[in-house]
């Protein structure tokens, strides 16, 4: 009667100890990560800070940004936290404090717990609204990663993975991956200020026309560092109307002069 129980956990062994003898190859990562662009996140259950469940769909209807870390990282999990924070506050500043929702989510779950999120989080100084640490178990990590293209190996100094962060639509879909750990704002707030502002023409002809508006006048100042309404673009949009709308008037009464 033991025979069953024991070949399973042999067998399941035999495959953790495959999969962690797999090496990391960069390109193979990176098209994972690029071939999952436009698929829909699964509704992932994970825990939030204080240990309660944290539901990923709750999140829908709003941009979303995904980090996946490992707490016991030294170095280059923290310098991409700390580099995503800049540029989260820089994307709040230009499209508003609660335009898009951020999460980061340690992978390592045996040893990512809620406690040691809270802890990663509170090592950082971010305690931002709209900004979740997760944690999770084998089972919601290894599926959430799946859906994400994000993989991760065990390896002698921790984990070897991609340095990777992914934009996600206010549909949950995977809409645009940003690499490297030096996390640059525009790379970042670029894809979300498109979906911010990609206003459907059913929510309205105004608030449709508004927004493709401040899509195209809200720019990023290199001198700055920062995002601003260019009110230069503003009037050279408004005044190319003007002149739009005096050549079909002008086109209009000639017609009409001449029947």
């Amino acid at each position: 009667m033991k025979i069953l129980p024991t070949l399973v956990a042999g067998v399941f062994a035999l495959a953790s100890a495959v999969a962690l003898s797999q090496s990391y190859d960069r390109d193979d990562a990176l098209a994972v990560s690029q071939a999952a662009l436009g698929r829909t996140l699964g509704d992932h259950r994970l825990r939030d800070t204080e240990g309660q469940t944290f539901d990923l769909a709750t999140l829908r209807g709003r941009p979303l940004v995904v980090s996946m870390i490992y707490t016991s990282c030294f170095h280059v999990c923290p310098t991409i936290t700390q580099n995503l924070a800049r540029s989260v506050d820089i994307g709040r500043e230009a499209l508003g404090d609660d335009a898009f929702s951020v999460v980061t989510v340690g992978f390592d779950w045996a040893v990512d717990t809620p406690d040691r999120m809270r802890l990663y989080a509170a090592e950082r100084g971010i305690d931002v609204p709209g900004w979740y640490f997760l944690a999770g178990d084998e089972s919601s990590i290894g599926a959430l990663a799946g859906d994400l293209g994000f993989q991760f190996f065990e390896s002698p100094k921790g984990f070897d993975h991609l340095m990777q962060t992914t934009v996600i639509d206010a549909e949950g879909r995977v809409y645009r991956q940003v690499y490297g750990i030096e996390i640059n704002a525009q790379s970042l707030v670029e894809p979300l200020k498109e979906l911010v502002f990609d206003t459907p023409r059913s929510a309205g002809v105004l608030e449709h026309w508004l927004d493709t508006f401040k899509l195209f006048c809200t720019v990023y100042d290199p001198n700055s560092g920062r995002y601003k309404f260019d009110y230069s673009i503003a009037m050279t949009i408004f005044v190319g109307v003007l002149c739009l709308g005096a050549i079909a008037g002008f086109i209009v009464q000639e017609w009409r002069r001449a029947a």
